[in-house]
């Protein structure tokens, strides 16, 4: 068996050079990110796995400086993800949680999401909702930097020597094993080491080798939209804490406002890849301007700043900071927004608004920004994705796929990071079970568990969050309507509410399989947009059948609770 090696790493180690013959190798995970880390976390957490078994993890860029990443205090990265219940849970079970710095974590206690045309909302409340941890705390997720999780899981890797790691360093080939039956891979490094794998793991990513050595095609495309995101600085809240996450439906895409401590928070903002150009590149305090009215101008009005704002753009004369506060406060005007209101933001001093007493209806909205943190506005374009299986078969065999090598998808309800954690939770359990029985942890059979209960599973939220992008990109007044319909009657079913929150992670005991309510609902969202068509015609009937189904929807999450209780 190997000893661990990196080369940056600082670590007792012994160096291997480059090797003339195969190096064998149990289990071999391509790619260093968070579900890469976290999977050789979990093997070698695992008695059946960790000291048994020779695992090795393969990745391109220098996990030293992961290691070795530290910011101050008061300054965040822009690359937050939201970890739910079950996926802390998950990181607390293999050891993990205890080597991420907590105090640059920020529990989600609240949610409220909303209709940027209608103005309908939806509130999730933890405590309400009955969603509470082991330690009797209620939250429904949990914030933190990306870079925050991945230094943890390599500090809890240093306690784990029989793993290796091999960093700086890219994958040039995979390639069959020559031989009958089932050849193993052989994975061929730029250092010129050559791995022979009994089991594959690709964790590398949308753009993944390990996919296209097993010939797994998949299916999906670009969306029309670019994501903004940025840490986003502002004074503490006075009345409440800044533990609200808070997202509009926009027609262009959602905005999302995610608490990372009493006075930052991280921007992740989805919207037209002109418009994102232009605000990630343009002045800061534009881009300020812009998030706080996102959040609080009328959707009309917020389609007119836009247009002005790329007209300057196409016309070479980018509008000044001054020049958009102006507009935005000419726009409250228009539109009877008091300056001493909730919804007014060019017209007031975000600092002194802030610290000072509320206005009413000031829980609703988030916290003034007063400035974006230097160095954090940057975009990236979404898509969907979804690989048509997850286990190589033929001449792919002895390959499984985790997180975004298998599934990517639009980040509204931040569940891409869960997903490709329990994949990893789900396929280190697998392989142990393998492992204990004797198996071969690389076979069909063996890996099987896996593909039938991950593929489902995230198939169905992909759905769900694909549907719900497409749902509110449109404004059409028959599906404005009917989506504010569904929108109030969801918002007042407290037992539809907790199956969403329970299926999406936030309240879920390990080992437990999501509720249906996923399922049903992405059926239900199917039938509003196909029912939205008629609803010109059959308004009233429409109006009492989206009840009557989004009532039986909160009937079966309520069963699927009282289930799970027992």
């Amino acid at each position: 068996m190997s000893l661990r090696t990196a080369s940056t790493t600082g670590l007792a180690i012994r160096k291997l050079g480059a090797a003339t013959q195969p190096e064998e190798c149990d289990i071999v995970i391509v790619g260093g990110g968070p579900a890469g880390l976290a999977l050789a976390s979990a093997l070698g957490s695992s008695n059946a796995v960790g000291k048994q078994l020779g695992v090795t993890l393969v990745e391109a860029g220098d996990l030293a400086k992961v290691r070795d990443w530290n910011m101050s205090p008061g300054a965040y990265s822009n690359r937050v993800v939201s970890l739910t219940n079950a996926s802390e849970g998950f990181l607390q079970s293999i050891g993990v949680w205890d080597h991420v710095d907590a105090q640059r974590t920020c529990p989600m206690e609240d949610m409220q999401v909303w209709d940027g045309v209608s103005g309908a909302r939806i509130e999730f409340n933890a405590r309400e909702l009955g969603i509470t941890r082991s330690s009797g705390s209620s939250q429904m997720a949990r914030l933190t930097e990306v870079l925050n999780l991945q230094r943890g899981l390599l500090r809890h890797l240093d306690g784990h020597p029989y793993i290796n790691l091999i960093d700086k360093t890219k994958v040039d080939t995979i390639q069959r094993e020559d031989g009958e039956g089932d050849g193993w891979p052989l994975v061929h490094l730029s250092n010129g080491r050559t791995l022979r794998a009994r089991l594959l793991v690709g964790a590398d990513g949308f753009n993944s080798p390990v996919r296209s050595y097993a010939g797994i095609g998949s299916f999906g495309w670009s969306y029309d939209t670019t994501a903004i995101v940025a840490t986003l600085l502002h004074s503490p809240r006075t009345i409440v804490p800044n533990t609200t996450a808070y997202q509009r439906f926009l027609p262009t895409g959602p905005i999302a406002f995610l608490p990372l401590s009493p006075t930052a928070s991280s921007l992740v903002w989805s919207t037209k890849p002109p418009l994102a150009a232009a605000l990630s590149k343009a002045d800061p305090e534009i881009l300020t301007s812009m998030i706080n009215a996102a959040f609080r101008l009328p959707e009309v009005s917020l389609r007119y700043l836009h247009a002005r704002i790329l007209d300057s753009v196409n016309s070479g004369s980018m509008l000044t900071a001054n020049e958009i506060k102006d507009e935005i406060a000419w726009r409250e005007h228009s539109h009877s927004i008091d300056a001493h209101s909730a919804y007014a933001s060019a017209s007031v001093d975000p600092a002194v608004v802030n610290i000072g007493i509320p206005p009413v209806g000031a829980e609703s909205l988030p916290p003034l920004v007063e400035g974006i943190q230097p160095g954090t506005a940057a975009s990236f374009p979404l898509r969907f994705n979804h690989t048509e299986q997850y286990i190589g078969e033929g001449a792919g065999a002895r390959t499984v796929l985790v997180g975004d090598a298998a599934h990517t998808v639009h980040p509204l309800a931040g569940q891409g990071l869960n997903l490709g954690l329990r994949d990893v939770e789900c396929l280190a359990r697998c392989i142990e079970t393998a492992a204990l029985r004797g198996g071969d942890i690389g076979s069909h059979t063996a890996l099987l568990p896996y593909a039938r209960e991950r593929y489902i599973e995230n198939h169905k939220l992909m759905s769900v969050m694909d549907k719900l992008h497409k749902l509110y990109t449109t404004t059409l007044p028959p599906v404005v309507w009917a989506r504010t319909v569904g929108l109030e009657i969801v918002n007042e079913l407290d037992s539809l509410k907790a199956g969403i929150m329970t299926s999406a992670g936030s309240n879920r005991k390990e080992g437990q399989r999501a509720s249906p309510v996923w399922n049903l609902a992405a059926s239900g969202f199917e039938g509003v947009m196909g029912g939205s068509r008629l609803a010109g015609v059959v308004g009233g009937a429409l109006r009492a059948t989206a009840a009557g189904a989004l009532q039986q929807l909160g009937q079966v999450a309520a069963g699927a609770q009282a289930e799970q209780r027992r």
